[in-house]
C-alpha cells in the first residue's frame, strides 16, 4: 500500500505554522517549507504541507477544479471541499483562475474581518517585478522582487475595493517549498 506522506502531523505541523507565522508577520519575507513538504508523496505536495497545518474539520477549502488535490486534502486533513464563495482558503495552481478566485473568495466584514479567505499561490521562483510595500509588520516601506503573479494578485485585489480591514490574505509558494505572504492589511505604494 502507498503511503500518500510521511509528513508528521505533530512535529513537522509545527514547522510548517511557525514558517507560515513567519511569512504572515513579516510580510516579503521568504521562507522554506522544501524538507517537510518533501514528505509528502503525492502531486502538489506543497499545497498539502500547508493543508496539514491550516486545514482541519472546523474550516473549508477549494482547489479551483484541481480534484485529485480535493481528494488528497480532504482525506488527510478531514477538511470539507466549498465552493470559491464559502472556502476559508483557497489553493490556486492556475494564474488564469485568478481572477476569478479573488473576485468571489470572502473578504470578511467589518465586525469580524478576520473570517476573510486566505488565497495560496502556485508561483515561479523567477521575480521580474518590483513592489513598495507598506502596512502591518513594514517599518516604513519594503521593496520587494516578485514574479508576475504577484502583481497580478496584488492589482485583482485592488480592483475589490474592500473596506478597511477587510480583505484577503495572499501565501505565495514556489513547488520547492519557498514562500512569502502579502496579508490583506499590506498595501503597495505605486511607482514614483
Amino acid at each position: 500500500m502507498k503511503k500518500l506522506h510521511s509528513f508528521d502531523e505533530v512535529f513537522d505541523g509545527q514547522k510548517v505554522f511557525r514558517k507560515v507565522l513567519e511569512a504572515m508577520s513579516n510580510p516579503g519575507r521568504r521562507v522554506s517549507i522544501a524538507e517537510q513538504s518533501e514528505k509528502m508523496h503525492s502531486d502538489g505536495k506543497v499545497f498539502l504541507a500547508i493543508g496539514m497545518t491550516l486545514l482541519d474539520n472546523e474550516v473549508t477549502f477549494a482547489t479551483c477544479g484541481n480534484q485529485e488535490l480535493a481528494e488528497n486534502m480532504s482525506l488527510i486533513t478531514l477538511s470539507k471541499e466549498e465552493s470559491l464563495e464559502n472556502a476559508d482558503f483557497i489553493f490556486v495552481e492556475d494564474g488564469n483562475k485568478l481572477e476569478e478566485v479573488i473576485e468571489k473568495a470572502k473578504s470578511g466584514t467589518l465586525e469580524d474581518p478576520q473570517k476573510s479567505a486566505t488565497i495560496i499561490i502556485k508561483t515561479d521562483k523567477a521575480c521580474s517585478k518590483t513592489l513598495h510595500l507598506y502596512g502591518a509588520g513594514i517599518d516604513g516601506t519594503l521593496q520587494l522582487e516578485v514574479p508576475d503573479i504577484t502583481v497580478k494578485a496584488i492589482e485583482l485585489r485592488k480592483q475589490q475595493n474592500y473596506e478597511y480591514p477587510q480583505g484577503i490574505d495572499f501565501i505565495f509558494v514556489t513547488a520547492d517549498g519557498e514562500l512569502f505572504s502579502i496579508p490583506r492589511l499590506v498595501m503597495t505604494k505605486e511607482e514614483q
